[in-house]
Formats: structure tokens, C-alpha cells, sequence
């Protein structure tokens, strides 16, 4: 097995549409160090590929020439569609939403037939909702409780102008991560964040759409991978470092995160139990 480790850790600045999501184990905090192990946008020679966009923050923060991210969360991808349709039109309703316990249950409950009244509901619901955490049930509906209105207005109209700009040259699709990966090809970079709880082989809440995402999901991804190597593509993961989970990829570059977000939602930690695996060696990173 190859184990990279970092010599120095380049402060790398969040630009400041990174976070206008909150998302479980979302990669914003971990920006400054996959900066060191990330390519340019402008050094990817085809496209950005994301498989499991979730909160972005990668995405907007390369902010690259051309992408394709999708999800099996259509919530996600309504947001994102919605955004890169009419960002303004998403604020407009996301701003005039009611400010109650009872507006929240409301809307939560409301699913609307126009795809940017949708992307302002999830919006919506997850600026508002307890602690940002994103839970489904077994139909697929957002069943989070009410958390106040505090963290609502930390975006604003130019955010969301923003990301949509960042998305106009960008596909997006709601499907399974195997399509996508497999639809890669030479000069084509792949960023991956799989559902995982650190230092466990299994996603055991149900984020992942009402389901688990199994050691079954791990392998099928890896296969996957293995495919995309023969492919010649490149690509990174941000994964757990259960023994299981690394035994699937003992072939490529294991990096141990000097912090991570442990098992407590929001709260960075050392020896967290994650690691960034890769087919490729970095810049700035050395075998030992």
C-alpha cells in the first residue's frame, strides 16, 4: 500500500460561495488541505466530474471550466438546476418564505410543480432546518426538524448569481454514481465524497435518500474506479479509513487528513478516521 503524507499545507482561500450550503461532512473546512492534492481549473484538460455533489464546495471552489456533477438526491439537483436556471427567481421566493415553525412545517410539507420554487424550498429547508442536517424517509421526503431562522440570511441575491455562474457550463444529472464515473474519459477529472461515517465501512444514518450506503455501495465504487483507471482518468476521494475500505484500494495513494469532521456533526477533529485516497501522486505530497 502507498501511504502519502503532506510536508506543508498551503492556505488555500474559500471564496465566499463555498459554504451557502450546509451539509453533512461537506469539505469546506477541508479546503486549505485538498488545495495541496486538487488541480487547477485550469490544468483540467476535460471535465470536472463530481458524482456526489452534495453541499459543492469543491465544485466552487475550482470553479472549473466545464463540470458535470450529479447525485441520487433529487432535492440536490432541483437546487442546483433551479440556481443555474434563475438564481434571482430562486431568491425572490426563497426571501418572501414566512419566518415561523409553522412556515417551515408548511413548506417542508409543499412540494411545488416549478423547478425554481423547488430550489427555493430546499434552499430553504436547509438554511432553516435543526443543525443543517439533511435526513429523509423511506419515500424520499425531507423529514428534519425546525432549527430557526439564524443561519437564513447568511446569503444573499450575489451568492446565488454567483454559483449559477459557475454552473452555466456545467451538466447535471440526478442518478447513480456508476453511470457517471464510467462516462469519464481520459483528461477528465474526478472528485469523490461518498456518503461515510469516519472510520466506519458503512453510511449507517439515512441522508443517503432514506438508505444506507454499504460496504456493497464501496465496492461497487471501487470497481468502478478500477475502470476509470484503464480509462487513464484521474480522480480523488475522500473516504473513511476503515481496514475494508482501504483494502479496495491498496493499489492507489492513501493521504490521512490531519483533520476531519469525527463523529460529531460541525466539529473538526484530529485522527478523525478519514483519509483521501488517489490515483495519482500530488503535488507537494511524497510516498513513505
Amino acid at each position: 500500500m502507498n501511504v502519502m503524507t503532506i510536508d506543508s499545507v498551503v492556505c488555500a482561500p474559500q471564496n465566499n460561495v463555498t459554504n451557502f450550503l450546509r451539509y453533512p461532512g461537506s469539505k469546506r473546512r477541508m479546503l486549505s488541505f485538498l488545495a495541496t492534492l486538487l488541480p487547477s481549473a485550469e490544468s483540467i484538460e476535460g471535465r470536472y466530474v463530481e458524482p456526489f455533489v452534495g453541499g459543492g464546495a469543491v465544485f466552487l471552489f475550482i470553479s472549473p471550466k466545464e463540470a458535470f456533477l450529479s447525485d441520487i438526491n433529487p432535492d440536490l439537483i432541483d437546487l442546483y438546476r433551479g440556481i443555474r436556471l434563475d438564481a434571482q427567481a430562486v431568491w425572490n421566493t426563497y426571501s418572501h418564505f414566512g419566518r415561523t415553525k409553522k412556515d417551515y412545517q408548511r413548506i417542508r410539507s409543499n412540494v411545488p410543480r416549478l423547478l425554481v420554487k423547488r430550489a427555493a424550498r430546499v434552499l430553504f429547508l436547509n438554511r432553516t432546518c435543526f443543525k443543517g442536517m439533511w435526513r429523509h424517509n423511506l419515500k424520499g421526503g425531507f423529514n428534519v426538524g425546525y432549527g430557526g431562522q439564524a443561519r437564513r440570511w447568511v446569503i444573499d441575491s450575489s451568492t446565488l448569481k454567483k454559483i449559477s455562474e459557475c454552473l452555466q457550463h456545467t451538466k447535471i444529472r440526478c442518478c447513480d454514481f456508476e453511470q457517471v464515473i464510467d462516462s469519464c474519459e481520459e483528461g477528465d477529472f474526478l472528485f469523490l465524497d461518498p456518503p461515510y461515517r469516519p472510520g466506519e465501512r458503512e453510511q449507517i444514518n439515512d441522508h443517503y435518500i432514506g438508505r444506507q450506503f454499504t460496504y456493497d455501495d464501496h465496492r461497487r465504487l471501487a470497481s468502478a474506479l478500477t475502470r476509470a483507471n484503464s480509462r487513464r482518468v484521474q480522480w480523488l476521494m475522500t473516504t473513511s479509513s476503515h481496514p475494508d475500505i482501504r483494502k479496495l484500494f491498496r493499489s492507489n495513494r492513501i493521504i490521512s487528513m490531519p483533520r476531519g469532521t469525527g463523529r460529531l456533526p460541525g466539529r473538526l477533529v484530529k485522527d478523525s478516521g478519514e483519509i483521501v485516497i488517489a490515483n495519482y501522486l500530488a503535488k507537494g505530497v511524497h510516498s513513505t
